[in-house]
């Protein structure tokens, strides 16, 4: 989640803004960017970043050093009910000490939440570094799950319209490759605004009609409305 400042050429102005990003975007470069630009970063973790997600999950699963819960929110509504539980702690000294160059590491965050849904319950729990301060843990968590919806959503698009849970591409990098094909194509066709279908119909408009296709592909406004 970027809240973005007026810009100048080609370069983003983000100070005063929260960077939020899932675990590829968990880089040590990146952090410092966005450290450099005055801005706040709040980052994924998984285990893409040798033993620092390990760190951050054995500290919260740790009863004699896991700081207290610092803020629960309920949310209900199609006959589930969701908890989520927000702990964050900026007593990391040691961590900072392990990981010495994440750019302004100042707080690590754990959320889970409890889905209860019929006679279901699930429990995740996902771990996050940040640059702010856990003085406000509400707001970590609604920082939290602005991100996850942004996720669900893009997720549920791309399976809707590109069936991306089908794929079943798994050599080299080959799945990777092909996922920053669709997210590419997705943007192409939000970008196209000359005819009010979703997502799904707009691809397969494409398919019928290689001048809309092109138009998609280069916006060149020449080109024809498809047919309907």
């Amino acid at each position: 989640m970027i809240t973005r400042k007026p810009f100048y050429g080609t370069d983003w102005y983000i100070t005063g803004a929260v960077v939020t990003l899932d675990a590829m975007g968990c880089q040590t470069a990146i952090a410092q960017q966005i450290v450099d630009k005055d801005a706040d970063y709040l980052l994924s973790l998984k285990g893409n970043q040798g033993t620092l997600h390990q760190d951050v999950k054995l500290f919260f699963e740790s009863a004699n050093t896991c700081p207290p819960i610092g803020h629960t929110s309920y949310d209900g509504g199609h006959g589930r009910i969701e908890t989520r539980i927000v702990r964050a702690t900026s007593d990391i000294k040691w961590l900072k000490k392990d990981h010495p160059h994440w750019a302004k590491l100042t707080s690590i965050i754990a959320v889970t939440a409890i889905r209860e849904c019929k006679d279901k319950t699930t429990e995740e729990t996902r771990y996050f570094i940040s640059s702010m301060d856990a003085s406000n843990p509400e707001r970590l968590g609604q920082i939290v799950r602005a991100h996850w919806g942004i996720e669900n959503n893009l997720h549920w698009v791309l399976d809707y319209a590109f069936r991306e849970d089908d794929q079943r591409m798994r050599s080299g990098n080959g799945d990777a490759n092909m996922a920053v094909v669709r997210h590419i194509a997705l943007n192409l066709v939000k970008t196209e605004k000359t005819v009010k279908l979703g997502v799904k119909n707009k691809r397969l408009n494409a398919g019928w009609d290689e001048d809309y296709l092109l138009k998609i592909v280069t916006g060149r406004p020449g080109a024809t409305k498809p047919k309907t």
